[in-house]
């Protein structure tokens, strides 16, 4: 938008100028508007969870709209991208209700609608992308039928915003280890010459503006507006990537840390099969009960963890 309104030519000064836009305006916007957002309750059943008490929760409504209205500005945008920035807001949005909401969204109501954006989000990429419905492997594009895409499509979307929000219960985790995950996918875009690149690295910025106020002790919290929206946008880049099956690498921890409680919950209710009987889950609750880890150890050795995940996949790709 910017180099239309002002003819201004795309470039890597652009693109810097748009990264620091968008790390200062998420910052001073939390900062002015925090008090706005609705406090926590705590949480009765997680390690720790009465500490975050009456801190400011919903804080993904201010980072992702941040990111949303940064990147339409200073990318060049086609139709396509402007649909993900919708459903990447019905995503957020749906947390942040759930966020404010005095009695918790249950899991049907949630779940038919990540399986709605999920549905939508994968018909505009079988739409806009039908020469890439498939996926790289070895150095191979291979080729699937849409139906089989699609399906694909909203299981990895319905995985990567569930994982994300489970991963969201120690001051800096989830952010840490997304924003390894988002380096990560950025480094595939910048091989490629994407303009995903930028997308990704603005989101990146907006995340570290949020960080700002997350360390520990932490000022406020992202809230389902913020995880559930990562996730579901981490999803959608790893399928602009064309390599949506490396998200196994790019998103380790956050599959290992959010993803084992909810293998572990869905096998007990539909199959009767308790697995994992002496590990509690999220995998950060373990370490910190279990393990005796404190809240920072949590934070560096899975986000080490991460690094060295999405090292592996770099190698991989590059």
């Amino acid at each position: 938008m910017i180099e239309t309104i002002f003819h201004i030519t795309y470039s890597k000064e652009v693109m810097l100028f748009s990264l620091l836009a968008a790390f200062l305006l998420t910052a001073v916007a939390i900062k002015v508007l925090q008090d706005y957002l609705p406090h926590d309750l705590g949480r009765a059943f997680a390690i720790n969870g009465q500490l975050s008490k009456g801190k400011p929760r919903g804080a993904g409504i201010i980072f992702v709209i941040t990111f949303i209205i940064v990147s339409l500005i200073f990318v060049p945008i086609e139709k396509e991208y402007v649909i993900y920035c919708i459903l990447l807001f019905a995503a957020m949005l749906t947390g942040y209700l759930d966020d404010r909401a005095e009695t918790p969204w249950g899991e049907l109501k949630k779940g038919i609608l990540d399986f709605a954006i999920a549905l939508m989000t994968a018909i505009t990429f079988v739409n806009f992308n039908p020469e890439y419905v498939g996926f790289y492997w070895f150095g191979k594009f291979i080729e699937i039928p849409v139906i089989v895409y699609i399906i694909l499509a909203i299981i990895l979307i319905w995985v990567s915003i569930n994982v994300t929000n489970c991963s969201d219960g120690v001051d800096g985790l989830s952010s840490n280890m997304s924003i390894i995950t988002l380096l990560s996918i950025a480094m595939i875009f910048i091989k490629s010459g994407s303009v995903y690149a930028n997308i990704t690295l603005i989101l990146v910025a907006c995340l570290l503006g949020y960080l700002w106020f997350n360390v520990t002790p932490s000022k406020l919290l992202m809230g389902d507006a913020g995880s559930r929206a990562i996730g579901f946008f981490i999803a959608v880049l790893m399928m602009k990537s064309f390599h949506p099956f490396l998200y196994l690498l790019a998103g380790f921890m956050l599959i290992v840390d959010g993803g084992l409680g909810l293998i572990k919950v869905s096998l007990l209710r539909f199959l009767h099969i308790h697995i994992l009987k002496n590990v509690r889950t999220p995998i950060h609750d373990y370490a910190r009960k279990t393990l005796n880890w404190s809240d920072s150890q949590v934070v560096f050795k899975f986000t080490m963890i991460q690094i060295i995940a999405s090292t592996i996949m770099m190698f991989w790709i590059l």
